[in-house]
């Protein structure tokens, strides 16, 4: 069986999502993907997560052509292919339908940077989408699902770096979520449906609420990020 460890790692991503509530029955997927061969591995379409194994996990290329599996795979792949080959640095794809991060995602407005907690994980807001067209909508669907979020992190006006960002709304629809790792991309869709929550909260306590000063952005996202992270406990390898 191709990529066992790859295999056991996808269904853990799957599985603490649905531990954390962030799924209902089986709304939503994780995927990973192995650099060196050019393979994803990702969920199966539309099976009961107390049933999945490693061994259901479904193994595709790059392009989404189908490797090894007897099950079909999720419905999001094309989107979650698309990812991987627009973003280069990233492991990990995750995609749920979370309340609060889906709520911002159907309002069509971006997750503020309210304070730290969010500035941990997030340089700046988690952008939302353009609504797709019809043309979009009618044509291949979940492909234009991963454009409209390519475009948004590409744009020239406004690039925005898919590691300092991990996650876009997209609009009227719901979060996708991505790491280095499937462990990563599992981990930052949690705090990205707990900073959704907290936002929501704060705009609701007051409707004009200033975001974060970037001072103090600054200070908590490179704590935790990057080559002079201070957070946690330095490795062997000098990593925090």
């Amino acid at each position: 069986m191709l990529l066992q460890k790859l295999r056991e790692e996808v269904l853990e991503a799957n599985l603490e999502v649905v531990r954390r509530g962030l799924v209902l029955y089986t709304f939503g997927n994780a995927s990973g993907v192995d650099r060196e061969q050019g393979l994803v591995v990702i969920k199966p379409s539309g099976v009961d997560y107390d049933e999945l194994r490693p061994e259901h996990m479904v193994v595709t290329d790059l392009n989404g052509k189908l490797v090894e599996g007897d099950l079909r795979p999720s419905s999001d792949l094309d989107t979650h292919t698309l990812l991987y080959r627009e973003f280069p640095e990233i492991g990990a794809v995750v995609h749920t339908h979370s309340e609060y991060a889906t709520s911002f995602a159907q309002a069509g407005l971006p997750i503020p940077a309210f304070g730290t907690t969010h500035a941990d994980y997030f340089y700046g807001p988690v952008p939302v989408t353009e609504p797709l067209t019809d043309e979009a909508i009618g044509g291949r669907y979940v492909h234009e699902t991963g454009l409209a979020i390519i475009a948004r992190f590409k744009n020239t006006d406004e690039y925005i770096d898919p590691l300092a960002v991990p996650a876009c709304l997209v609009a009227g629809h719901a979060p996708f979520v991505w790491g280095r790792t499937p462990h990563d991309a599992a981990h930052n869709a949690v705090v990205l449906e707990a900073v959704a929550r907290m936002a929501y909260r704060t705009v609701s306590l007051k409707a004009n609420a200033d975001e974060v000063s970037q001072a103090l952005l600054d200070r908590h996202y490179f704590r935790k990020h990057g080559a002079n992270a201070t957070y946690g406990q330095a490795s062997p390898a000098g990593k925090r």
